[in-house]
């Protein structure tokens, strides 16, 4: 290893946004503790890999990138595993890569300090998370990626258990933090120059104050009104814990993005008491009447699971027909696979794999009608758009409107262009089934 103040980490991310921030939360834990981030492996003297448990065959993946990272060990690199795979499997973890060093879950990143200090004298390091804790990870050291969103992990672990889904059993029990520590990092955020928010949770509605005082929908009120922030968006949330006073929030609330993002993964009811979601077709559908009722367009986005065990013909078309009753602005489909120590894994009446395939496809292709004409209506608009990034070979600038859709756009001629992380006006010149085109205004001042 390097000399104690040069010490260097190398961190490859894997699955959802939350595992994202997790990293960046990592990050800024190393940096306190005087290592210093790279961006390749070969310059790193400790290589952390944050892993995810959510699609098939994960574990395998783990282990076949462990073994590619053994040859390294060579170099004196040391190696930790992080993240969910992490929590699932454990001590085996170091029985079938004994290269690495360190093996940690998530609710145990509070602890790194302690655990970099065990592998720096040579040994193993394992912080495996007890699914009752308490814990989040906050820390005020946090190596924020994105140039324009900053992302708030505003409770972590799930109480839900849903039959396919692994995520209670790697990220433990739901733990909410305090309405002022949220606020607090809201503000540091403002602070770094970043004006969009994003809250997240496994169920980010499912937050519930520890003091008892706030409800979700007015902690995302208050977080809408530190000064500075732009605009405020939240995922993933949990369809049995959607309020009408959360579409009240957002009606109220300016800042507040015009998305909401309600994952419903079948449009059977009977597929949804087996797969343990607590509630029923009608049960989502009296949600979404709800966020249609609002005062201002709120697009819609969703997950859906197709092949859950059990599911029938008819099944299927039952989430097509509710695909066609809600028009989502966009989703995101999987083919069910079966998850370690999950009720559906025991389930009888599997769906052949090439019935999966072949529903995900008419799924897809159900939905992608769907977004064609929807995506049409915005033609003729002029829509304010973040900058996401800079401009690109076809002469267009990627950005990002409120309801959460693409919007790439050109900028006239004699104007500068704009600074990523800027707000620019816009007019919808054309529409793609996942993508708007636009034309940049230019009497629009940037941020």
């Amino acid at each position: 290893m390097s000399s104690e103040q040069n010490k260097t980490f190398f961190i490859e991310t894997f699955g959802c946004q939350m595992n994202f921030h997790d990293s960046e939360k990592v990050a800024g834990s190393l940096v306190s503790q005087g290592y210093r981030q790279v961006q390749t492996v070969e310059e790193a003297d400790l290589i952390f890999y944050n892993t995810c448990s959510i699609r098939d065959k994960a574990e395998q993946k783990v282990f076949h990138r462990l073994n590619d990272y053994k040859k390294l060990q060579k170099q004196g690199k040391q190696f930790a595993v992080i993240g969910c795979v992490a929590q699932q499997e454990g001590e085996r973890i170091f029985e079938r890569a004994p290269h690495v060093s360190l093996v940690a879950g998530s609710a145990s990143y509070s602890h790194l300090p302690e655990m970099l200090v065990q592998i720096g004298r040579g040994e193993r390091a394992t912080g495996l998370d007890d699914r009752q804790t308490d814990e989040t990870f906050e820390t005020e050291f946090t190596a924020r990626v994105s140039p324009h969103r900053g992302y708030i992990t505003i409770i972590e672990g799930c109480d839900k258990f849903c039959a396919y889904c692994v995520v209670p059993y790697t990220r433990g029990r739901e733990r909410s933090r305090t309405v002022e520590s949220v606020l607090d990092e809201a503000r540091q955020i403002v602070q770094g120059g970043l004006t969009e928010i994003q809250l997240l949770g496994q169920n980010v509605n499912s937050w519930a104050d520890p003091e008892g005082k706030h409800t979700f929908a007015t902690l995302l009120a208050e977080v809408g009104r530190v000064p500075g922030i732009r605009r405020v968006r939240f995922t993933t949330s949990h369809p049995r814990h959607f309020t009408r006073q959360i579409v009240e929030v957002l009606d109220a609330g300016p800042t507040l993005c015009d998305h909401v993002h309600l994952p419903v993964q079948s449009g059977s009811t009977r597929v949804l008491t087996a797969m343990q979601r607590e509630y029923t077709r009608d049960e989502y559908l009296e949600r979404i009447a709800w966020i249609r009722q609002a005062k201002r367009e709120l697009s819609i986005t969703t997950d859906i699971i197709v092949g859950f065990p059990g599911e029938t013909e008819e099944d299927f078309h039952q989430t097509l027909s509710l695909m066609d009753e809600v028009q989502f602005d966009g989703i995101f489909s999987f083919k069910y696979s079966p998850r370690p120590n999950t009720p559906a894994i025991t389930m009888q009446d599997a769906i052949p794999e090439e019935e999966k395939t072949r529903r995900l496809n008419v799924l897809n292709e159900h939905q992608r009608e769907i977004q064609r004409r929807n995506y049409q209506r915005h033609v003729g608009q002029v829509v304010e758009a973040m900058v996401e990034g800079t401009q690109h070979k076809l002469g267009q600038v990627p950005g990002r409107t409120t309801q959460n859709k693409p919007l790439n756009f050109t900028i006239p001629e004699g104007v500068a262009i704009p600074a990523v992380g800027s707000y620019v006006r816009v007019r919808v010149i054309r529409a793609h089934p996942n993508s708007l085109v636009g034309e940049m205004l230019a009497a629009e001042p940037t941020q």
